[in-house]
């Protein structure tokens, strides 16, 4: 896959599946625009790394609707254009219903919904526009296997995940006489840093026995995906959602 000469937006990119696509997205020949929330400093070690030119730095807050708005106007400003968006950031903490009182249950649904969802709604609309103008575009979603197989105690990361499904399909239904294609990659459990804590757990085992490989996905086994679905000749895909969880959980 090469993408020489093709800009490349990545929400989260400062760590995690993120910053693992970054990279190879940067050593296919693209050129990135990496996006953080608080943590620039990591965000800029990951542009230090990659190979390749030109690649730059961007923040914000993807539950503000303002600083989305910003953050899409400034990768324009410096890259000129943005051929393909990875809406990767995302948050997950358990809010079990039995276990939660009403004032955090509020707390999570809001931050989770607003980050997941409604900040990967806004910077799609941003960078859209930006992509009608051109009559050119991909967009990748990250979403996760739980949309399907449910959160039990984080019951908001998975309608938020499950919302970022029905959008992607939706918006691939609208862009598509834009000639700009809209897909999702649904993950099941990841060897992140946002993992780390679970797999390392006495849970972690059970998870991995999960799926037959008995093992988690890698981060370049996700970011490999989303490559192939910005890439050149995958366009009719535009609208599917594809699991990269190790056949972990199988969905009719």
């Amino acid at each position: 896959m090469n993408f020489t000469g093709k800009h490349i937006l990545i929400t989260g990119a400062s760590r995690g599946i993120g910053k693992t696509t970054a990279h190879a997205f940067a050593k296919a020949g693209g050129t990135v625009a990496l996006h953080c929330n608080k943590n620039r400093a990591a965000a800029e070690q990951v542009q230090k790394s990659l190979p390749g030119e030109g690649h730059i730095v961007v923040q914000a807050n993807v539950a503000d609707p303002q600083a989305v708005s910003h953050m899409v106007s400034q990768t324009i400003d410096a890259l000129g254009h943005i051929d393909i968006l990875v809406n990767n950031a995302g948050i997950y903490y358990d809010h079990p219903l039995d276990e939660t009182d009403y004032p955090d249950w509020l707390q999570a649904w809001q931050e989770i919904i607003n980050v997941n969802l409604i900040g990967a709604a806004n910077v799609s609309y941003c960078v859209a526009w930006h992509m009608i103008e051109r009559k050119a575009g991909r967009i990748v979603n990250v979403t996760s296997r739980g949309a399907f197989r449910g959160e039990p105690t984080a019951n908001a990361y998975g309608a938020s995940k499950a919302g970022l499904n029905a959008f992607s399909q939706s918006l691939a239904k609208h862009l598509a006489p834009h000639n700009i294609f809209v897909m999702a990659v649904a993950p099941g459990f990841v060897e992140t840093d946002m993992a780390r804590s679970r797999l390392d757990s006495p849970d972690g085992e059970a998870i991995r026995q999960q799926s037959p490989f008995n093992r988690v996905a890698k981060p370049e086994e996700v970011a490999y995906t989303i490559l192939f679905l910005a890439s050149e000749g995958a366009e009719f895909v535009t609208g599917g959602i594809v699991d990269v969880n190790g056949a972990s959980y199988l969905r009719t």
